[in-house]
């Protein structure tokens, strides 16, 4: 079992699948039933289901009541996009009041659904270069939400590498060449290397095999370490990149602590449960008469560097006491 003793996180526990909550909302009519439509990127799992327990969380707390004056539909989209595509229009037929969408695909999809239904998104790296608004400051339309990073926070993730081993010299950066954000964030990763002496190349992948055969060959040299850069791609293959940078001892950063959790080796990025929690206050907004485009796109408030010590030890790493100092968890 694993032993978390340096954790500083609870996560919440999801009460139900399709729920609702708390009393007032705007002026409405007695006994009238506002609706929530919610598809997530990811499967119905703990952490999935951590995330939207945080969202009714808030909701809870701005009034909504279960069964009285509101109901949440969710569908688990897991990043197919056949899927998504299906769910989206399963929930625009149900007419909800305003839509909640966990990452771009899952965001697009309701788009291309709808253009009148509100749509609020989390978890979305390039807004605009995506397609989803025109502007951050005002969005217009029915879409606005939470992006999960400003591009040159990317080179934070190199900055890491190199803290956690001194001794690396290169590193690969693996994006999905699909995914918008990818050239940028590789971009930014590019202009911080010099400062820390590294040679960065780009690792495009597009499926399985792809992953497969890259990192493969990478690990085939010493002093090498990876950059994962978060995309769906990342996301439906998580296991299989964690496994291979195992498997062939390659020290890994990552965007999101659910990568440490499952054996990853550190990751640093925004908190997902609190763009949850930020979400659902957009959507209470919504419900109370505001206009999703009328609601800037906001940067994430909240990061967390998660450090997993077991895979540490695997790879032969003494992560520095000054790294561990700033975790905000250490799975050991």
């Amino acid at each position: 079992m694993i032993n978390r003793p340096m954790k500083r996180r609870k996560f919440i526990t999801l009460l139900g699948v399709t729920v609702a909550w708390p009393s007032v909302a705007r002026a409405q009519q007695p006994g009238q039933m506002r609706r929530i439509g919610v598809l997530m990127n990811v499967a119905d799992d703990v952490q999935g289901q951590a995330r939207i327990a945080a969202f009714q969380e808030v909701l809870q707390r701005s009034g909504w009541s279960d069964g009285r004056n509101v109901r949440i539909d969710i569908r688990w989209g897991e990043n197919d996009v056949e899927r998504e595509r299906r769910y989206a229009a399963e929930l625009v037929a149900l007419a909800p009041d305003v839509t909640l969408a966990s990452g771009t695909q899952s965001a697009a999809a309701l788009q291309k659904t709808t253009h009148t239904l509100p749509i609020v998104f989390v978890g979305v790296s390039d807004p605009v270069g995506a397609g989803l608004v025109d502007n951050l400051a005002r969005p217009g339309g029915n879409t606005t939400g939470f992006m999960e990073f400003e591009y040159s926070f990317s080179g934070k993730w190199l900055e890491l590498l190199k803290q956690v081993v001194p001794g690396v010299k290169r590193a690969a950066v693996l994006r999905d060449v699909g995914n918008p954000a990818g050239t940028a964030q590789f971009g930014a990763i590019r202009a911080t290397a010099s400062s820390l002496g590294l040679d960065v190349g780009p690792i495009n992948v597009a499926d399985a095999s792809d992953i497969e055969r890259a990192i493969v060959v990478f690990a085939r040299a010493a002093d090498g370490g990876l950059i994962v850069t978060p995309s769906a791609t990342v996301s439906v293959h998580h296991a299989l990149i964690i496994g291979l940078a195992a498997r062939y001892k390659v020290p890994a950063v990552y965007a999101f602590s659910s990568d440490v959790i499952d054996g990853g080796l550190i990751s640093y990025g925004p908190s997902l449960i609190d763009q949850f929690r930020r979400g659902a206050d957009y959507v209470d907004r919504i419900l109370k008469g505001e206009k999703a485009g009328d609601l800037p796109v906001q940067a994430p408030s909240k990061y967390e560097m998660i450090i997993n010590l077991k895979t540490a030890k695997a790879l032969g790493l003494d992560v520095p006491p000054s790294v561990l100092a700033r975790a905000d968890e250490v799975i050991e």
